[in-house]
């Protein structure tokens, strides 16, 4: 950030002195700063205030700037799987919030301990708010290794949804409500979310699949996928074969939606 701002304090006090010194070249005023630097740190500390607004207001061109080419390129990534989706394996293990034969299928590559992870599930239930019969959501896995209780978070979610899909879908909205908890808690708070499902869930046979190889092995081939098809941050989707990354709001979900639905 200090190179950035040294930088923009170069270029904006070119500029002011360009427009003072019409006649000179940019490689002249170049020149003549390198070879007497007191020029720039003086008009620095004598014109303070219109040189940080002019610094703010080229930080804000800049800024402006890169998110419309990210925005430009997401369009472009768009444009290509649109022609030649990715395909998630989906096996009979998924466990599906929405209709069995809806047109749209949105996987979630989720980590449970990621704060961004929390808002893009709240972006899935608006979504299924707004497509109740057309879209579908099932989750997978990409904790992340800097997230101490992402990987036990994930082995809780597929222990329980050996046995109860609907708990599993259940454990996942409260886990991601109570972040904070599992954060301060850990394994307490996953034991404790866990415990409500008593009824529909053997907590003996959950304590033994927690740890089991089916569980390892399903995390294993969601973050391998999920590494094919280069997500490497959470959140991440999937929308029919649409990757959509990061939390972005519901209406950037609802633009490719209608789109494989006809309306866009």
């Amino acid at each position: 950030m200090k190179t950035l701002r040294n930088g923009l304090s170069f270029l904006v006090c070119l500029a002011l002195l360009s427009a003072c010194t019409g006649s000179m070249s940019k490689g002249q005023l170049t020149k003549l700063l390198e070879e007497n630097p007191d020029i720039l740190t003086n008009a620095i500390k004598k014109n303070p205030g219109p040189i940080s607004e002019a610094m703010a207001f080229a930080q804000m061109e800049q800024r402006r700037t890169q998110a419309a080419d990210q925005a430009k390129k997401m369009e472009e990534e768009r444009e290509k799987y649109f022609k030649d989706p990715l395909k998630p394996y989906l096996g009979p293990e998924q466990a599906y919030r929405g209709a069995k034969d809806a047109k749209i299928t949105v996987v979630e590559y989720t980590d449970f301990e990621c704060p961004f992870c929390s808002r893009g599930a709240n972006t899935m239930a608006e979504i299924k708010n707004k497509y109740p019969d057309k879209v579908r959501v099932t989750v997978k896995h990409l904790p992340l290794p800097f997230h101490g209780q992402a990987m036990i978070s994930a082995q809780y979610y597929e222990a329980i949804r050996i046995q109860s899909p609907e708990s599993a879908l259940d454990f996942h909205d409260k886990l991601f409500a109570s972040q904070d908890k599992l954060r301060a808690d850990g394994e307490k708070h996953l034991k404790t979310l866990a415990g409500a499902y008593k009824g529909k869930v053997d907590m003996a046979k959950l304590a033994k699949d927690i740890k089991s190889d089916a569980v390892a092995k399903k995390i294993k081939a969601d973050v391998e996928e999920a590494n094919k098809f280069e997500f490497r941050g959470t959140p991440a989707f999937l929308v029919n074969g649409v990757p959509i990354r990061g939390a972005l709001p519901a209406e950037e979900f609802a633009k490719v939606i209608d789109r494989q639905l006809g309306k866009g």
